[in-house]
């Protein structure tokens, strides 16, 4: 398994390396392909977070943790990522083996400044189901899902509702 561990507000130690290291490295044993996995450990306050991200032939597994404690965190997250992989992993397992997987604004009229893009994310959208991307949100722990619909080719997005159903959103050609 390939990790990459990163810290924030945090000196990461060679033992919190090799800690992480262990306990990550449980979830390759899921899998029959090489794993990357990206790690950001962060403490704000009282605060240790720990992050797992880990990227598979079109599927994200993400997880993340907070608690009082950097080695009760790892452990946390791990735990998350395995349930997440058991509750998926007959799907997880198909979809791997047929391969699927600025600038400061002016001011408005009024002198107050519009809303910033502060953060832009880009990602490849390949071509999925709904109950993929149903999948895929959950599996990243979102309330929401952009994704390219492959009964219809077009951009479509799936959110999570209050009534703990699904809402899809298609545009209107």
């Amino acid at each position: 398994m390939r990790l990459t561990v990163r810290g924030k507000n945090i000196d990461v130690t060679d033992a919190l390396k090799q800690y992480v290291t262990k306990r990550v490295g449980k979830i390759e044993k899921y899998f029959d392909i090489p794993v990357t996995a990206q790690v950001m450990m962060t403490v704000s306050k009282d605060r240790h977070i720990v992050e797992v991200t880990v990227p598979l032939d079109g599927i994200l597994l993400r997880g993340e943790e907070e608690t009082g404690d950097m080695y009760a965190s790892i452990d946390l997250v791990v735990d998350k990522l395995e349930k997440q992989i058991e509750k998926y992993k007959t799907r997880i397992a198909r979809q791997l083996r047929q391969g699927d997987a600025r600038t400061w604004p002016e001011p408005a009229a009024g002198g107050i400044p519009e809303p910033l893009v502060v953060k832009t994310k880009r990602f490849a959208m390949k071509p999925m189901s709904v109950e993929e991307a149903i999948m895929q949100m959950n599996l990243i722990g979102h309330d929401f899902f952009v994704f390219r619909n492959a009964d219809t080719e077009q951009v479509n997005a799936i959110y999570r509702r209050k009534d703990g159903n699904y809402g899809l959103i298609e545009p209107d050609v």
